[in-house]
């Protein structure tokens, strides 16, 4: 993957640094709370740039929120690391792929079973439901660690 750009964005301290790839299919970003605006704003773009409806763009929004802020929170805490999201879209049928990879502690959400989503949810929730969400929403989610990555794929129709 060849860089094309470093764009800062904020003043300051504040600056957010992220390459996109020179082919626009790739944002490598640190993981970090700021970096969730940048991130929002490359799937938006390029969604919306092969005409994707409002209600699908929100579900992939809301996957792309939940699958990030686990890599913030637990990839490399108390470090910050870089995370690699990869956006393409196919056609005939229309279907975007969004790959998300970082080199932080192995993690396979699939791994685990769905949060309870009954009941008491939002009184007492004790994790999952952010990957619950995410898999119930797309039409596929796979997990592999590969060469010292997690890689979390998602597809979803459009």
């Amino acid at each position: 993957m060849e860089d094309i750009s470093m764009i800062h964005l904020g003043s300051n301290s504040d600056d957010i640094d992220y390459k996109i790839s020179e082919d626009g299919t790739t944002i490598t970003i640190d993981a970090t709370d700021d970096a969730m605006d940048p991130v929002q704003d490359f799937i938006k773009d390029k969604l919306l740039s092969y005409g994707c409806e409002k209600k699908i763009l929100l579900q992939i929004r809301l996957a792309v929120e939940e699958i990030f802020v686990n890599i913030i929170s637990y990839a490399y805490r108390p470090e910050v690391g870089k995370a690699e999201i990869e956006c393409e879209v196919s056609e005939n049928p229309m279907i975007v792929t969004i790959q998300f990879m970082d080199s932080g502690k192995p993690f396979d959400p699939l791994a685990y079973d769905d949060a309870d989503v009954s009941g008491q949810m939002f009184i007492e929730r004790e994790g999952g439901f952010g990957i619950h969400l995410v898999k119930n929403t797309m039409d596929s989610v796979d997990y592999e660690y590969r060469e010292g990555k997690n890689i979390l794929k998602i597809r979803k129709k459009f």
